[in-house]
């Protein structure tokens, strides 16, 4: 970890990508109005965010079109109506999750207005997700890995994993937290040892951190501290579950004057703030905390939410059986 006054300045590698319509889809099943996706377009120009992931590029061969919001499949006509030509700095991701998507829904990059592939893989999915990274890179994207529920991972076979992947032509890796189960002296040895296989490779690092113990903030600004330069963060936090580092914090922290957090506060007041009254869940919450304190996916916490149970006590035993 570096000394403080390190910390609070800034280094112009880092970079910041908005995840609230692919992490936060995974609340509203992807059901984001055009005018909620422009305005938050406009709001990450104004503020100087780097990265704005669209959605997923999911396979409708795997899931039913007619359940989901049209970012669960992240068309390019469909993002281009959003951006046009996209004349910013700002850059266009979408997700491609393994075992969930097809290679030719993919057009060459010259054709699309999307920017980045970043692909979502479990450590025992790695060649395919190389196969996928791949494809994308020839194809002319920038390329991201990343690799979900690595809390759960042997470091041995994490190593391989990391070996296998930055062999290829993926641009960054990203640590990914999935079941928010990380405290941040665990994040710097995680962040150790991506950094060490991106330093050799000559790849970024980046960091996906879920919030069920309220530490996704921390361990995101403990992962920069040391070094890790790709930075996720969403809108009031909205994410699967617990939700993920709050744009608003993470902005607030980075010490880059070509960030704005004022547009972000306005877009959380005239946007966000509708979402949650609209009845729409997520954040952090004793169920949650349960899943990430026993490093468990929090699919069952979900649906305790879900059915409005507040019998916590009974819900840790059912968990802990």
């Amino acid at each position: 970890m570096k000394i403080l006054s390190e910390l609070m300045g800034y280094r112009e590698s880092i970079k910041v990508l908005d995840a609230t319509m692919r992490d936060g889809g995974l609340v509203n099943d992807f059901y984001f109005s055009d005018d909620f996706v422009k305005a938050l377009y406009r709001t990450n120009v104004e503020a100087g965010v780097d990265y704005m992931e669209m959605g997923y590029r999911a396979s409708k061969k795997v899931f039913d079109e007619s359940k989901f919001g049209k970012w669960k499949f992240c068309s390019d006509d469909h993002i281009r109506e959003i951006v046009g030509e996209n004349n910013t700095d700002l850059k266009i991701a979408i997700m491609a999750d393994i075992g969930r998507h097809e290679l030719d829904d993919f057009d060459q990059k010259v054709n699309s207005p999307v920017d980045v592939v970043r692909v979502a893989t479990y450590i025992h999915q790695m060649p395919e997700a190389i196969q996928m990274i791949e494809d994308a890179a020839k194809k002319g994207y920038e390329t991201t890995c990343n690799i979900m529920a690595i809390s759960t991972s042997q470091k041995e076979n994490i190593e391989v994993a990391l070996d296998m992947v930055c062999q290829t032509p993926v641009d960054c890796i990203y640590i990914v937290d999935s079941f928010g189960a990380f405290y941040p002296e665990q994040m710097a040895r995680v962040a150790e040892l991506y950094m060490e296989y991106g330093d050799k490779y000559k790849k970024k690092i980046g960091i996906h951190a879920h919030n069920n113990q309220q530490l996704a903030f921390a361990n995101t600004i403990e992962a920069c501290g040391d070094g890790v330069d790709l930075l996720d963060a969403t809108y009031l936090g909205m994410g699967r579950g617990a939700g993920n580092c709050a744009m608003e914090l993470l902005l607030g922290f980075l010490k880059n004057p070509k960030y704005d957090i004022y547009p972000v506060y306005k877009f959380v007041e005239n946007y966000m703030v509708k979402l949650k009254d609209e009845g729409n869940v997520w954040g952090y919450d004793l169920q949650y905390l349960m899943t990430g304190q026993l490093n468990q996916h929090p699919r069952m916490a979900i649906k305790f939410t879900g059915d409005k149970r507040r019998d916590y006590s009974e819900f840790y035993k059912e968990i802990t059986e």
